[in-house]
């Protein structure tokens, strides 16, 4: 190991979206970085290709767009609501223009997730951070200052740095080691995953998201004929995808009457596994603790479903940069104005995710008509719409109102 990692002031635990933008960004500000990850390569985790308008307007605001739309990242600028209930063509009319919903940004951004891990990577070392793969039995004890211990290469290693960065993922080791609760509710529904290519029928520039028979489906076209697709269903249909023949069963739920194109994407090739989690929102009450701070879905993750990941995991990073970078005690309290703003964040995602489970992946005629009472209610009356907006301009955009529990009864009402 290079002598400089030994003295290292921050050491993140985790080389995926939010730990190689925060190395990179810390790295580039003077602070000496280093990042231990433990895989050797990148792999297609099924999601974590999706960036938000909002969270687009998070790599402007840490210096990474220009390098994530030269590694190829492709933005969609119409969005289309398909439904069982609707006319094609009336959908179509509806679409929401992608580019007009916040200033300055063209849409949201559609990237492979393993590529763009890579490219932070690159960032981080070229602006100075050191990153170690394949590292072995990470163990962090928090304090003033921190332990970090782990193997490298057969060797054994121990470092005090001023701050760990748990940024190791939904089941994350730091956060258990230095005893952070996660909380959960319950498994809302199903969500599976699969990249294809070969859709070039398909409009590149057009997202969708849509409900029809017992699926809601989403299509992000990442531009050449590629798209992440995703399928929700309920939680009785679990293994819907499983086993071999789980690719060809995923696409066939992809011929749907309600969507033109739809053939287009029954007809890809898959270029990536298929894999189904269950979804749902994990949260911690304050990820830090004395010399440790969580980010991303370490410190607790939304429900998939309306694609937070990506955004949340970047407002992490420049919260977190910014207090470090503007204040030389990283003591816990240091990190309050993130804790705050973060619980309310994550309270309003839990509270969108939740209603639109309710109103997109419950199936049946019943389920049909409350959604199609629901849409009604939200173009009468924009607060009605909070829920979904959320998911496009950032959470602290829609008025506080539409986020409350009148508000959801009010919008489900019969």
């Amino acid at each position: 190991m290079p002598e400089h990692t030994l003295d290292a002031e921050v050491v993140i635990v985790g080389a995926g979206i939010g730990g190689a933008a925060l190395g990179a960004t810390l790295a580039r500000a003077g602070t000496s970085v280093l990042i231990l990850e433990k895989t050797t390569e990148h792999r297609d985790r099924v999601r974590g290709e999706w960036l938000a308008p909002w969270g687009v307007a998070e790599t402007k605001r840490l210096g990474i767009y220009d390098l994530l739309r030269a590694g190829g990242g492709h933005h969609p600028t119409r969005h289309v609501e398909y439904d069982e209930l609707l006319d094609p063509e009336t959908a179509r009319a509806n679409a929401f223009d992608l580019g007009a919903m916040l200033p300055d940004i063209p849409g949201p951004l559609c990237l492979g997730h393993p590529t763009m891990c890579n490219l932070l990577d690159e960032a981080a070392t070229h602006a100075g951070a050191t990153l170690l793969r394949g590292v072995e039995n990470v163990q962090v004890t928090s304090g003033t200052p921190p332990r970090v211990e782990f193997r490298h290469d057969g060797a054994e290693h121990a470092l005090k740095p001023r701050l760990v960065v748990g940024a190791d993922g939904r089941s994350s080791v730091v956060r258990k080691q230095v005893g952070i609760i996660e909380h959960q509710d319950p498994t809302h529904h199903f969500m599976a995953g699969l990249l294809v290519d070969g859709i070039e029928g398909w409009p590149e520039d057009v997202q969708t998201v849509g409900t029809e028979g017992d699926v809601n489906f989403l299509v992000f076209p990442q531009g050449s004929g590629r798209a992440r697709l995703y399928l929700c269903f309920s939680r009785d249909q679990a293994s819907r995808v499983a086993g071999p023949e789980g690719p060809a069963n995923f696409l066939k739920a992809f011929r749907l009457r309600s969507v033109p194109e739809s053939e287009a994407i029954a007809a890809g090739r898959p270029a990536g596994p298929c894999a189904a989690f269950p979804n749902r929102d994990t949260w911690t009450d304050v990820p830090v603790v004395p010399g440790v701070v969580l980010i991303a879905d370490a410190a607790g993750h939304n429900d998939p479903l309306i694609g937070q990941g990506l955004s949340i995991a970047l407002r992490d990073v420049r919260l977190v940069r910014d207090l470090l970078l503007a204040e030389q005690d990283w003591r816990p309290e240091t990190f309050t104005p993130y804790v705050e703003e973060r619980a309310e964040r994550m309270r309003r995602l839990r509270y969108s995710s939740r209603l639109l489970s309710i109103l997109e992946c419950e199936f049946g005629p019943e389920a049909a008509q409350r959604r199609a009472r629901a849409v009604a209610r939200m173009v009468e009356d924009p607060v009605f719409a909070s829920a979904k907006m959320a998911a496009f301009v950032g959470p602290e955009v829609p008025p506080a109102e539409g986020f409350t529990e009148t508000a959801r009864e009010r919008l489900l009402a019969p």
